[in-house]
């Protein structure tokens, strides 16, 4: 979960975009026809996907309604849909999950299936959805956010009383919004509630048991499932995992210095490149050259749209792969030598995801937020000394939920009913999701494995290049083994 799940699992797709990255979402959507539709399980109807939907070529789509309230399973239905990948009649279903909350998940299932490993792909086919209140599976809408989101945005950090202020009054105008054009769908748009329609896939595809692939918000919503459903979990892997003893207001703040040291780690591998990017010759002269770049940008945005909230926006982004850093560097280095094309075409993809009214409606139900500004003020004051770069970013990000105008759900805790094990993937130092999380999530689901990575990047099975990782993921899939114990992997080469 990017944090609150991954406010910047998005925005790192989008920084991707801009700078010609290959994202974790997968390659770009391609809507042709297919031949025929295919056949699958009796419940569903397979065909081309929606219009406008993040589907590669080569994706079948299947509509299943659900209850909107499971606890009424006969009343209002709302829709998900769902994709597929694969051989439908193998012998296995692999349902995967990329994060979030709030992302779209059909686009996933080609994408996962295609990076197997060929002896896995024979065992499994792949089914991606996206969850309630997202995409193509009636969305929840804030509405038009665009008059009150320009850009540039003020610096994240306020530097007056009356900044923060104007910043909590468009938080909350947001969550006004929300309640306004989605205020029938908020109260059910749960991790819960998800986990449950996921058990409808499962019987939709007759299997026993749900075998299941999360990334990130992913990992949540996984083990919500096992802890629901332990009797139909079935091989799971959760993969950069979401810290299940802290709420998702306290998990940001886990985050915020996980950022920091990350951002020192791009800043001393940026130093080691001088002669390509210029930035200087150490980690504490990148550092300040980065900062000089931000005090300029905010007395003069480019273009007149990127200041400095852009550019922490943009640095925000590349701390999820140091596949972006060398793109983030150069955005940089150009606009200190004077071509900011770079920095305005990230900072051009990364408004679109400004307010994400699926994400906010995830995160401010799941769990209890302060109402009361001076808490988040009081917190944030606290956190910014270890982490200036990251700690107002995450607030402000967050900040609807302080005025949101929707019951906040109980939470399934994790862990309080006996699990099947399962494996967990993590980085060492990946900021999204700390390893604290991923080790007490490993002591919350007893009998669990957990395999930690060096290096920082954010999603390791199948899409880090790591032989390690992706090993032990494949094992896991066709043999139900876990390994005997804890293990560590090296890092992927660095780029």
């Amino acid at each position: 979960m990017t944090r609150p799940p991954s406010p910047h699992v998005r925005r790192g797709a989008a920084v991707a975009a801009a700078l010609g990255l290959v994202a974790l979402a997968g390659p770009q959507a391609a809507h042709a026809a297919p031949a025929a539709p295919v056949t699958g399980p009796a419940a569903l109807h397979w065909s081309t996907c929606p219009a406008g939907s993040e589907a590669p070529r080569g994706t079948y789509c299947a509509t299943l309604k659900v209850p909107l309230d499971h606890a009424k399973p006969n009343g209002r239905q709302i829709k998900l849909t769902l994709s597929m990948a694969g051989d439908p009649h193998a012998p296995r279903t692999l349902v995967v999950n990329p994060g979030g909350p709030g992302q779209s998940g059909i686009g996933t299932a080609k994408l996962v299936w295609s990076s197997l490993p060929e002896d896995v792909r024979a065992v499994y086919n792949v089914v991606g959805f996206d969850p309630r209140g997202v995409g193509a599976s009636t969305p929840v809408s804030c509405g038009d956010r665009g008059k009150l989101i320009k850009h540039p945005v003020a610096p994240y950090t306020p530097a007056t009383a009356a900044e923060e202020q104007a910043r909590g009054t468009v938080a909350r105008k947001v969550a006004e919004q929300c309640s306004t054009h989605a205020g029938d769908l908020l109260p059910y748009i749960t991790t819960e509630n998800a986990a449950r329609d996921m058990d409808r896939i499962r019987t939709a595809f007759h299997r026993d048991k749900l075998d299941y692939l999360g990334y990130s918000y992913g990992t949540r919503l996984g083990a919500t499932y096992a802890t629901l459903f332990p009797a139909h979990t079935g091989r799971m892997i959760l993969d950069s995992v979401v810290d299940p003893t802290v709420s998702t207001y306290g998990s940001q703040f886990e985050q915020d210095p996980a950022l920091q040291h990350r951002a020192g780690q791009f800043f001393a591998w940026a130093a080691k490149k001088d002669a390509t990017y210029h930035l200087g010759t150490s980690q504490a002269k990148v550092s300040a050259a980065w900062d000089a770049v931000r005090t300029k940008l905010a007395a003069h945005p480019a273009g007149g749209r990127a200041g400095s909230a852009e550019l922490d926006d943009l640095l925000a982004s590349a701390m999820y792969t140091d596949l972006s850093w060398g793109d983030a560097a150069q955005a940089v280095s150009d606009y200190r030598g004077g071509n900011a094309s770079a920095l305005l075409g990230a900072t051009d993809q990364l408004s679109h995801g400004g307010v994400d009214a699926a994400q906010l409606a995830y995160n401010c139900v799941d769990d209890a937020w302060p109402r009361d500004w001076a808490a988040w003020h009081r917190d944030t004051t606290a956190a910014a000394p270890k982490a200036p770069l990251f700690a107002w970013l995450n607030t402000w990000y967050s900040a609807p939920c302080a005025y949101w105008q929707a019951p906040t759900a109980k939470p399934v805790k994790i862990g309080s009913v006996k699990v099947p094990p399962i494996l967990l993937l993590q980085a060492k130092d990946d900021p999204a999701t700390p390893v604290v999380g991923a080790q007490r999530m490993r002591k919350a689901l007893s009998g669990s494995r957990l395999v930690v990575a060096g290096g920082g990047n954010h999603g390791q099975y199948l899409f880090d290049g790591n032989t390690c990782m992706d090993a032990a993921g494949n094992r896991y899939l066709l043999t139900g083994r876990l390994p005997a114990e804890n293990a560590t992997c090296p890092a992927a080469p660095a780029p």
